[in-house]
């Protein structure tokens, strides 16, 4: 990948009256790569995309696309192109008039903008429906066509704001894997937003967790989910048992629990625990529960474990030995699985 630089934040902020949306932040992305806003409603994704994109101008700070500062520019002055929650089709031009519309607005040669159309709507298995109209497409193929729209104007950076939130959960899969596969076919730096973790995980090059207008942790899918660096980004990112205790003497203590881990200092400590990384084994172990619940859900089982210090979710394969209610049962946790959370 071409690591040269394609957006750059520097210590941005943006304000609403007294309220801060975004509270001084700090990013680069590269050009090709494809980064995911995260977190909850209200954390300010929502607004740094729109910052990048000129919908919003930045209160303080600057914002650079492709090393020029494009800070205080309107949107239909940066190169960049968007896809809305709501595809913002126009239900009585066809699919191929949708797709020319911005390059014909903006003087290209119609021919050559239907060329390059009919290029990217065959790319995306749509050739077929160009003179169809938005009511005659299902909701996946209303989503490729405002991504084809988009590639076709050929922006600096593309812009997906909760793009899926429309589209029936059967088809979130495979939407999603088509934008992935369309944005690295076209080689286009993309800046997405969602509050969906597993749609965050699936289509990232790079992950930012926000929380509260601040940038909480920057990482590949791999590196939030194994090493969450705070109890917010373990806890958002998939499930995590939140374990708190005090280290002493290269022991993480926990009730009568003990584990190595590294630290000698005599200090109160939080750690986070995958619940698919917590084994359950015949053998005797120091960290004995009672199951107080077990869920099935079709590839996995759900256990919630009541220990002398607190509850623990613990996930195992479905065809694996199940558990029952108020059974007890010994659990083991390796030191590498441990995670150190803030």
């Amino acid at each position: 990948m071409n690591k040269e630089i394609a957006i750059e934040l520097k210590n941005i902020v943006k304000q609403f009256g007294d309220a801060t949306a975004v509270g001084g932040i700090d990013l680069t992305i590269n050009k090709g790569e494809l980064v995911t806003f995260l977190g909850p409603s209200g954390c300010g994704k929502t607004t740094t995309l729109r910052l990048v994109a000129g919908l919003e101008l930045p209160t303080s700070g600057a914002i650079f696309i492709d090393g020029k500062d494009v800070s205080q520019l309107s949107a239909s002055d940066r190169n960049v192109g968007m896809v809305f929650q709501s595809y913002a089709l126009f239900p009585h031009m066809t699919v191929l008039d949708n797709v020319i519309y911005g390059p014909v607005t903006r003087g290209e040669n119609k021919k050559q903008a239907t060329e390059r159309a009919h290029e990217v709507l065959s790319l995306i298995g749509l050739d077929g429906l160009s003179a169809r109209y938005p009511s005659e497409l299902s909701g996946g193929q209303q989503q490729r066509v405002a991504v084809a729209r988009a590639i076709v104007q050929q922006p600096d950076v593309l812009m997906f704001d909760e793009p899926l939130s429309n589209v029936d959960a059967k088809l979130r899969r495979k939407v999603r894997n088509e934008i992935r596969e369309l944005q690295q076919k076209f080689g286009i730096t993309a800046v997405y937003v969602t509050h969906d973790q597993e749609e965050a995980l699936a289509v990232s090059d790079k992950v930012v967790v926000m929380k509260d207008g601040q940038i909480e942790q920057v990482g590949t899918p791999e590196e939030l989910y194994a090493q969450p660096n705070s109890r917010f980004v373990a806890n958002f990112i998939g499930d995590a048992n939140l374990i708190d205790g005090k280290i002493q003497q290269n022991k993480f203590i926990a009730g009568d629990w003990r584990v190595d881990i590294e630290g000698d200092e005599s200090i109160n400590a939080s750690i986070s625990i995958r619940p698919e990384l917590i084994k359950v084994t015949p053998n005797e172990t120091d960290l004995v529960g009672r199951v107080m619940s077990a869920t099935y859900l079709g590839s996995k089982m759900e256990y919630e474990v009541k220990t002398n210090f607190g509850e623990l979710l613990v996930s195992t394969p479905a065809n694996d030995e199940r558990f029952s209610v108020n059974s007890d049962i010994n659990l083991l946790i390796r030191q590498q699985d441990i995670i150190r959370v803030s």
